[in-house]
């Protein structure tokens, strides 16, 4: 029996901030603000925020086990917009690929941050709801870095 499969998915997550669209754009570019808030003091992070530059983190999933992130910067305008392709291993298997683009536009005295991810999970292992819920907190903790 054959079990490999694909899931294709398109999460939107908006938030507002208090902060000035350069100041959000700078906490995904700067590798101290984005280890404080996306990758946790626990985890490794490299951060390489140019065209063609590359991220790349380690951490321990719940159960335990490995996983990586490793993205690749397509199209970056400061203060307004970043594009990047990603992907993510655990336990040395991959189990989703993406494209991601972060929007940043300057509303009521602050930013409106509008995130797309297109992504495909490979053999189940990933889901979108997961993933939604992931990105939320992860935009949650963003919205604490810049408060």
């Amino acid at each position: 029996m054959n079990d490999r499969s694909v899931e294709h998915a398109t999460i939107v997550l908006e938030r507002l901030y208090e902060a000035p669209p350069e100041r959000a754009f700078e906490a995904w570019a700067s590798p101290e603000a984005k280890r404080r808030w996306f990758s946790g003091p626990d985890n490794e992070l490299e951060l390489d925020f140019r065209i063609g530059g590359r991220e790349w983190s380690k951490g321990r999933a719940p159960g335990g086990h490995e996983y990586i992130f490793e993205a690749t910067y397509r199209d970056i305008v400061p203060g307004e917009r970043i594009v990047y392709t990603y992907e993510m291993t655990i336990a040395g298997e991959r189990f989703s690929v993406s494209v991601v683009t972060v929007e940043f536009a300057a509303a009521d005295g602050g930013t409106r941050l509008v995130l797309t991810e297109q992504s495909v999970f490979i053999d189940r292992r990933e889901e979108a709801l997961r993933r939604e819920h992931g990105w939320g907190g992860l935009l949650d903790a963003l919205g604490e870095e810049l408060s």
